[in-house]
């Protein structure tokens, strides 16, 4: 998210769902036209889609209610994900000759920060294709509630990204975030007690992006901007070719790697007072440098956790949130409901606070880039779509810390898109074990929460 709130302002409102058919209808005919401009995609396709159609002939059949769990590597996948249902999914009907009652739609869950960076519209477009949002790292009851009353009673299934960020990388799954699970078991839950007989599932979906043709001239000329930026000297080639292929370019993206990691170091330990650990000898420098990024990303956290007085617990992602969700507490305050009610001097105090809780979770978007990174994600498959992934990301650093919007990627080529429809979950099997006690219920989304990271795993390697 770029840093644009400055301002201390009152609480962020709830954005009701308010789905407006018309809307719908006219967004899903010039679909296709705003991926073709907006994006670098040239060919969507998906496999088992007739998973999916048997799924949506039971709902409007009244016999079940389900939610798409879907990937999340990029910003696009919402678009990907509206395209299967509203142009892939009915294609495939009409050919099985299966009548399905229009608009083929799902109802759908989104971060309530989207639209203080792509901006308010973005709520009234995400409102009017019956979207709910949520606010991530507190309990947001409004939020959830509304989620919960359109599984249960909503005219389409739901959709929602159970890793609830983009990573950035197709063939990586972040942790998944256990309330997919939960309003899994709290539909199942209200349907029970309506004496509704309904079937409650969950079905994974995988998203993945690959290169029609792979772009290794644009990446060594990312490379070269990213080298310059940093301060490193050109790496000369002798041939176009040389400069273009893997073998060259590998050590260029690790000294690149090694350097923005040292001057990084550097930068914390020297500004922010931090103290990295010894690392210990590791034979294999991809693991040493994995390990030398893990220590960093845990000192940059630790710059805001500290200003916020937050402990360390979780894994990042989980810190990522609980800093966000300190700093909106920080800009977006009960007090400044009245603003009339203010002096001029308690408004001013409360915009430097604004503006510097706003500084400190610069450090965490600077983390939550790098989450899944593994150090070894280029090394293992050796791809052009890993590499170019991987590029990316540090792109995104780059241009952060430069000041620059990290929203605005280059366009390395263009690509196709893999959708892939996995095994739906039963949730209504598993709830007389999450009713039995309270014990039971936590272990109960622990296990349909893992149950559905292996599943999204599994998707990448088909």
């Amino acid at each position: 998210m770029p840093d644009v709130v400055y301002q201390a302002q009152p609480p962020l409102e709830f954005i009701p769902p308010a789905l407006d058919p018309l809307f719908l209808r006219v967004c899903q005919l010039f679909l296709p036209s705003l991926i073709h401009w907006k994006t670098a995609i040239s060919h969507i396709e998906a496999d088992n889609v007739e998973i999916l159609l048997d799924l949506y002939r039971q709902f409007q059949n009244g016999k079940i209610r389900f939610l798409i769990a879907f990937r999340h590597p990029t910003a696009e996948d919402p678009l990907c994900l509206v395209y299967l249902l509203s142009h892939i999914l009915p294609e495939v009907a009409r050919h099985r000759g299966i009548v399905l009652q229009p608009p083929v739609h799902a109802h759908f869950i989104y971060d309530r920060g989207i639209p203080l960076w792509a901006g308010s519209y973005i709520g009234w477009v995400a409102s009017r294709l019956g979207g709910t949002p949520i606010q991530r790292g507190k309990a947001d009851w409004t939020g959830l509630r509304s989620a919960r009353d359109l599984f249960a009673n909503g005219q389409f299934p739901m959709a929602a990204a159970p890793e609830g960020v983009t990573n950035g990388l197709s063939e990586i799954v972040n942790p998944l975030e256990p309330g997919i699970a939960q309003l899994g078991f709290w539909c199942a839950e209200d349907l029970h007690k309506d004496n509704r007989h309904e079937q409650v599932f969950i079905v994974p979906v995988g998203i993945k992006y690959s290169y029609i043709e792979a772009p290794w001239d644009a990446i060594a000329k990312l490379l070269s901007e990213l080298e310059a930026a940093s301060g490193l000297p050109p790496v000369n080639t002798q041939t176009h070719s040389e400069q273009s292929s893997f073998d060259v370019l590998y050590p260029r993206l690790f000294r690149l790697g090694e350097h923005l990691l040292s001057l990084m170091e550097k930068f914390y330990t020297r500004f922010y007072h931090q103290k990295l650990p010894v690392q210990e000898e590791a034979k294999d420098v991809n693991e040493l440098l994995a390990a030398r990024l893990h220590s960093l990303l845990n000192i940059v956290l630790q710059v805001a956790e500290q200003y916020f007085d937050l402990q360390p617990k979780g894994n990042f992602n989980d810190r990522c949130r609980r800093v966000e969700q300190a700093g909106w507490n920080y800009i977006f305050r009960e007090e400044f409901k009245d603003m009339k009610s203010l002096s001029p001097l308690e408004h001013a105090l409360g915009d430097r606070i604004a503006e510097e809780a706003n500084l400190r979770m610069w450090h965490m978007r600077l983390v939550e880039s790098f989450v899944a990174v593994t150090g070894k994600y280029v090394q293992e498959k050796p791809t052009a779509e890993r590499f170019a992934e991987t590029t990316l990301l540090i792109w995104d650093m780059v241009t952060r810390i430069r000041g620059g919007n990290p929203f605005k990627r280059p366009t390395l080529g263009k690509q196709q898109v893999k959708i892939t429809i996995g095994k739906p979950i039963s949730v209504s099997e598993r709830y007389p074990a999450y009713k039995a006690s309270r014990q039971g219920a936590k272990q109960a989304v622990a296990d349909l929460t893992k149950d559905l990271q292996l599943e999204m795993k599994d998707l990448i390697l088909k």
